[in-house]
């Protein structure tokens, strides 16, 4: 029997407790989601902070390892409407898991100049780092059974929920 995905809203509330925490010590804070999980919860919480603007969003997909493998993925593209050198930036997202994801966005970000510092902000830690990343902000460590991934999903009111995906077909 599959245990049940966790509550999304109910990580979402949580989460946005720490971004408003972080963004009211750091008032210059640039909230960057990643596509496109990440980019959803990013825009959620610009609204919920009561920011003014479009909230930028980074992709991966021009830096990722296995690109031979994945090609141009549908996902959305980069656009950061803020000047990122010298800027305080915390990345957004759903699900940190390996940190591959991660690892290529922050290439991305750096394409557009240097931060002065860059955070990561994830509704769900599922563990299984292939690579030495952590998020400084966490609603919830998720174990997640083998040979399946944890995705997020938004309907049309933009209300969030996780769902548990097999990998094998």
């Amino acid at each position: 029997m599959t245990a049940a995905p966790p509550d999304a809203e109910v990580l979402y509330a949580e989460l946005l407790r720490q971004v408003r925490e972080r963004a009211l010590a750091d008032p210059g804070l640039q909230l960057v989601g990643i596509a496109s999980g990440g980019a959803w919860i990013a825009e959620r919480l610009h609204a919920d902070l009561g920011r003014a603007g479009k909230v930028s969003v980074v992709s991966s997909v021009m830096h990722r390892d296995d690109f031979a493998q994945r090609g141009l993925a549908s996902s959305m593209q980069t656009l950061v409407n803020f000047d990122v050198n010298g800027a305080s930036v915390l990345l957004v997202d759903d699900v940190l898991y390996t940190g591959r994801t991660l690892r290529a966005v922050l290439n991305e970000l750096f394409d557009h100049g240097r931060p002065a510092r860059v955070a990561l902000a994830v509704l769900a830690d599922r563990g299984g780092r292939e690579l030495p990343v952590a998020a400084d902000l966490c609603a919830a460590e998720v174990d997640v059974p083998p040979g399946q991934s944890l995705e997020l999903a938004r309907d049309d009111a933009g209300r969030l929920r996780f769902v548990l995906e097999s990998l094998t077909p």
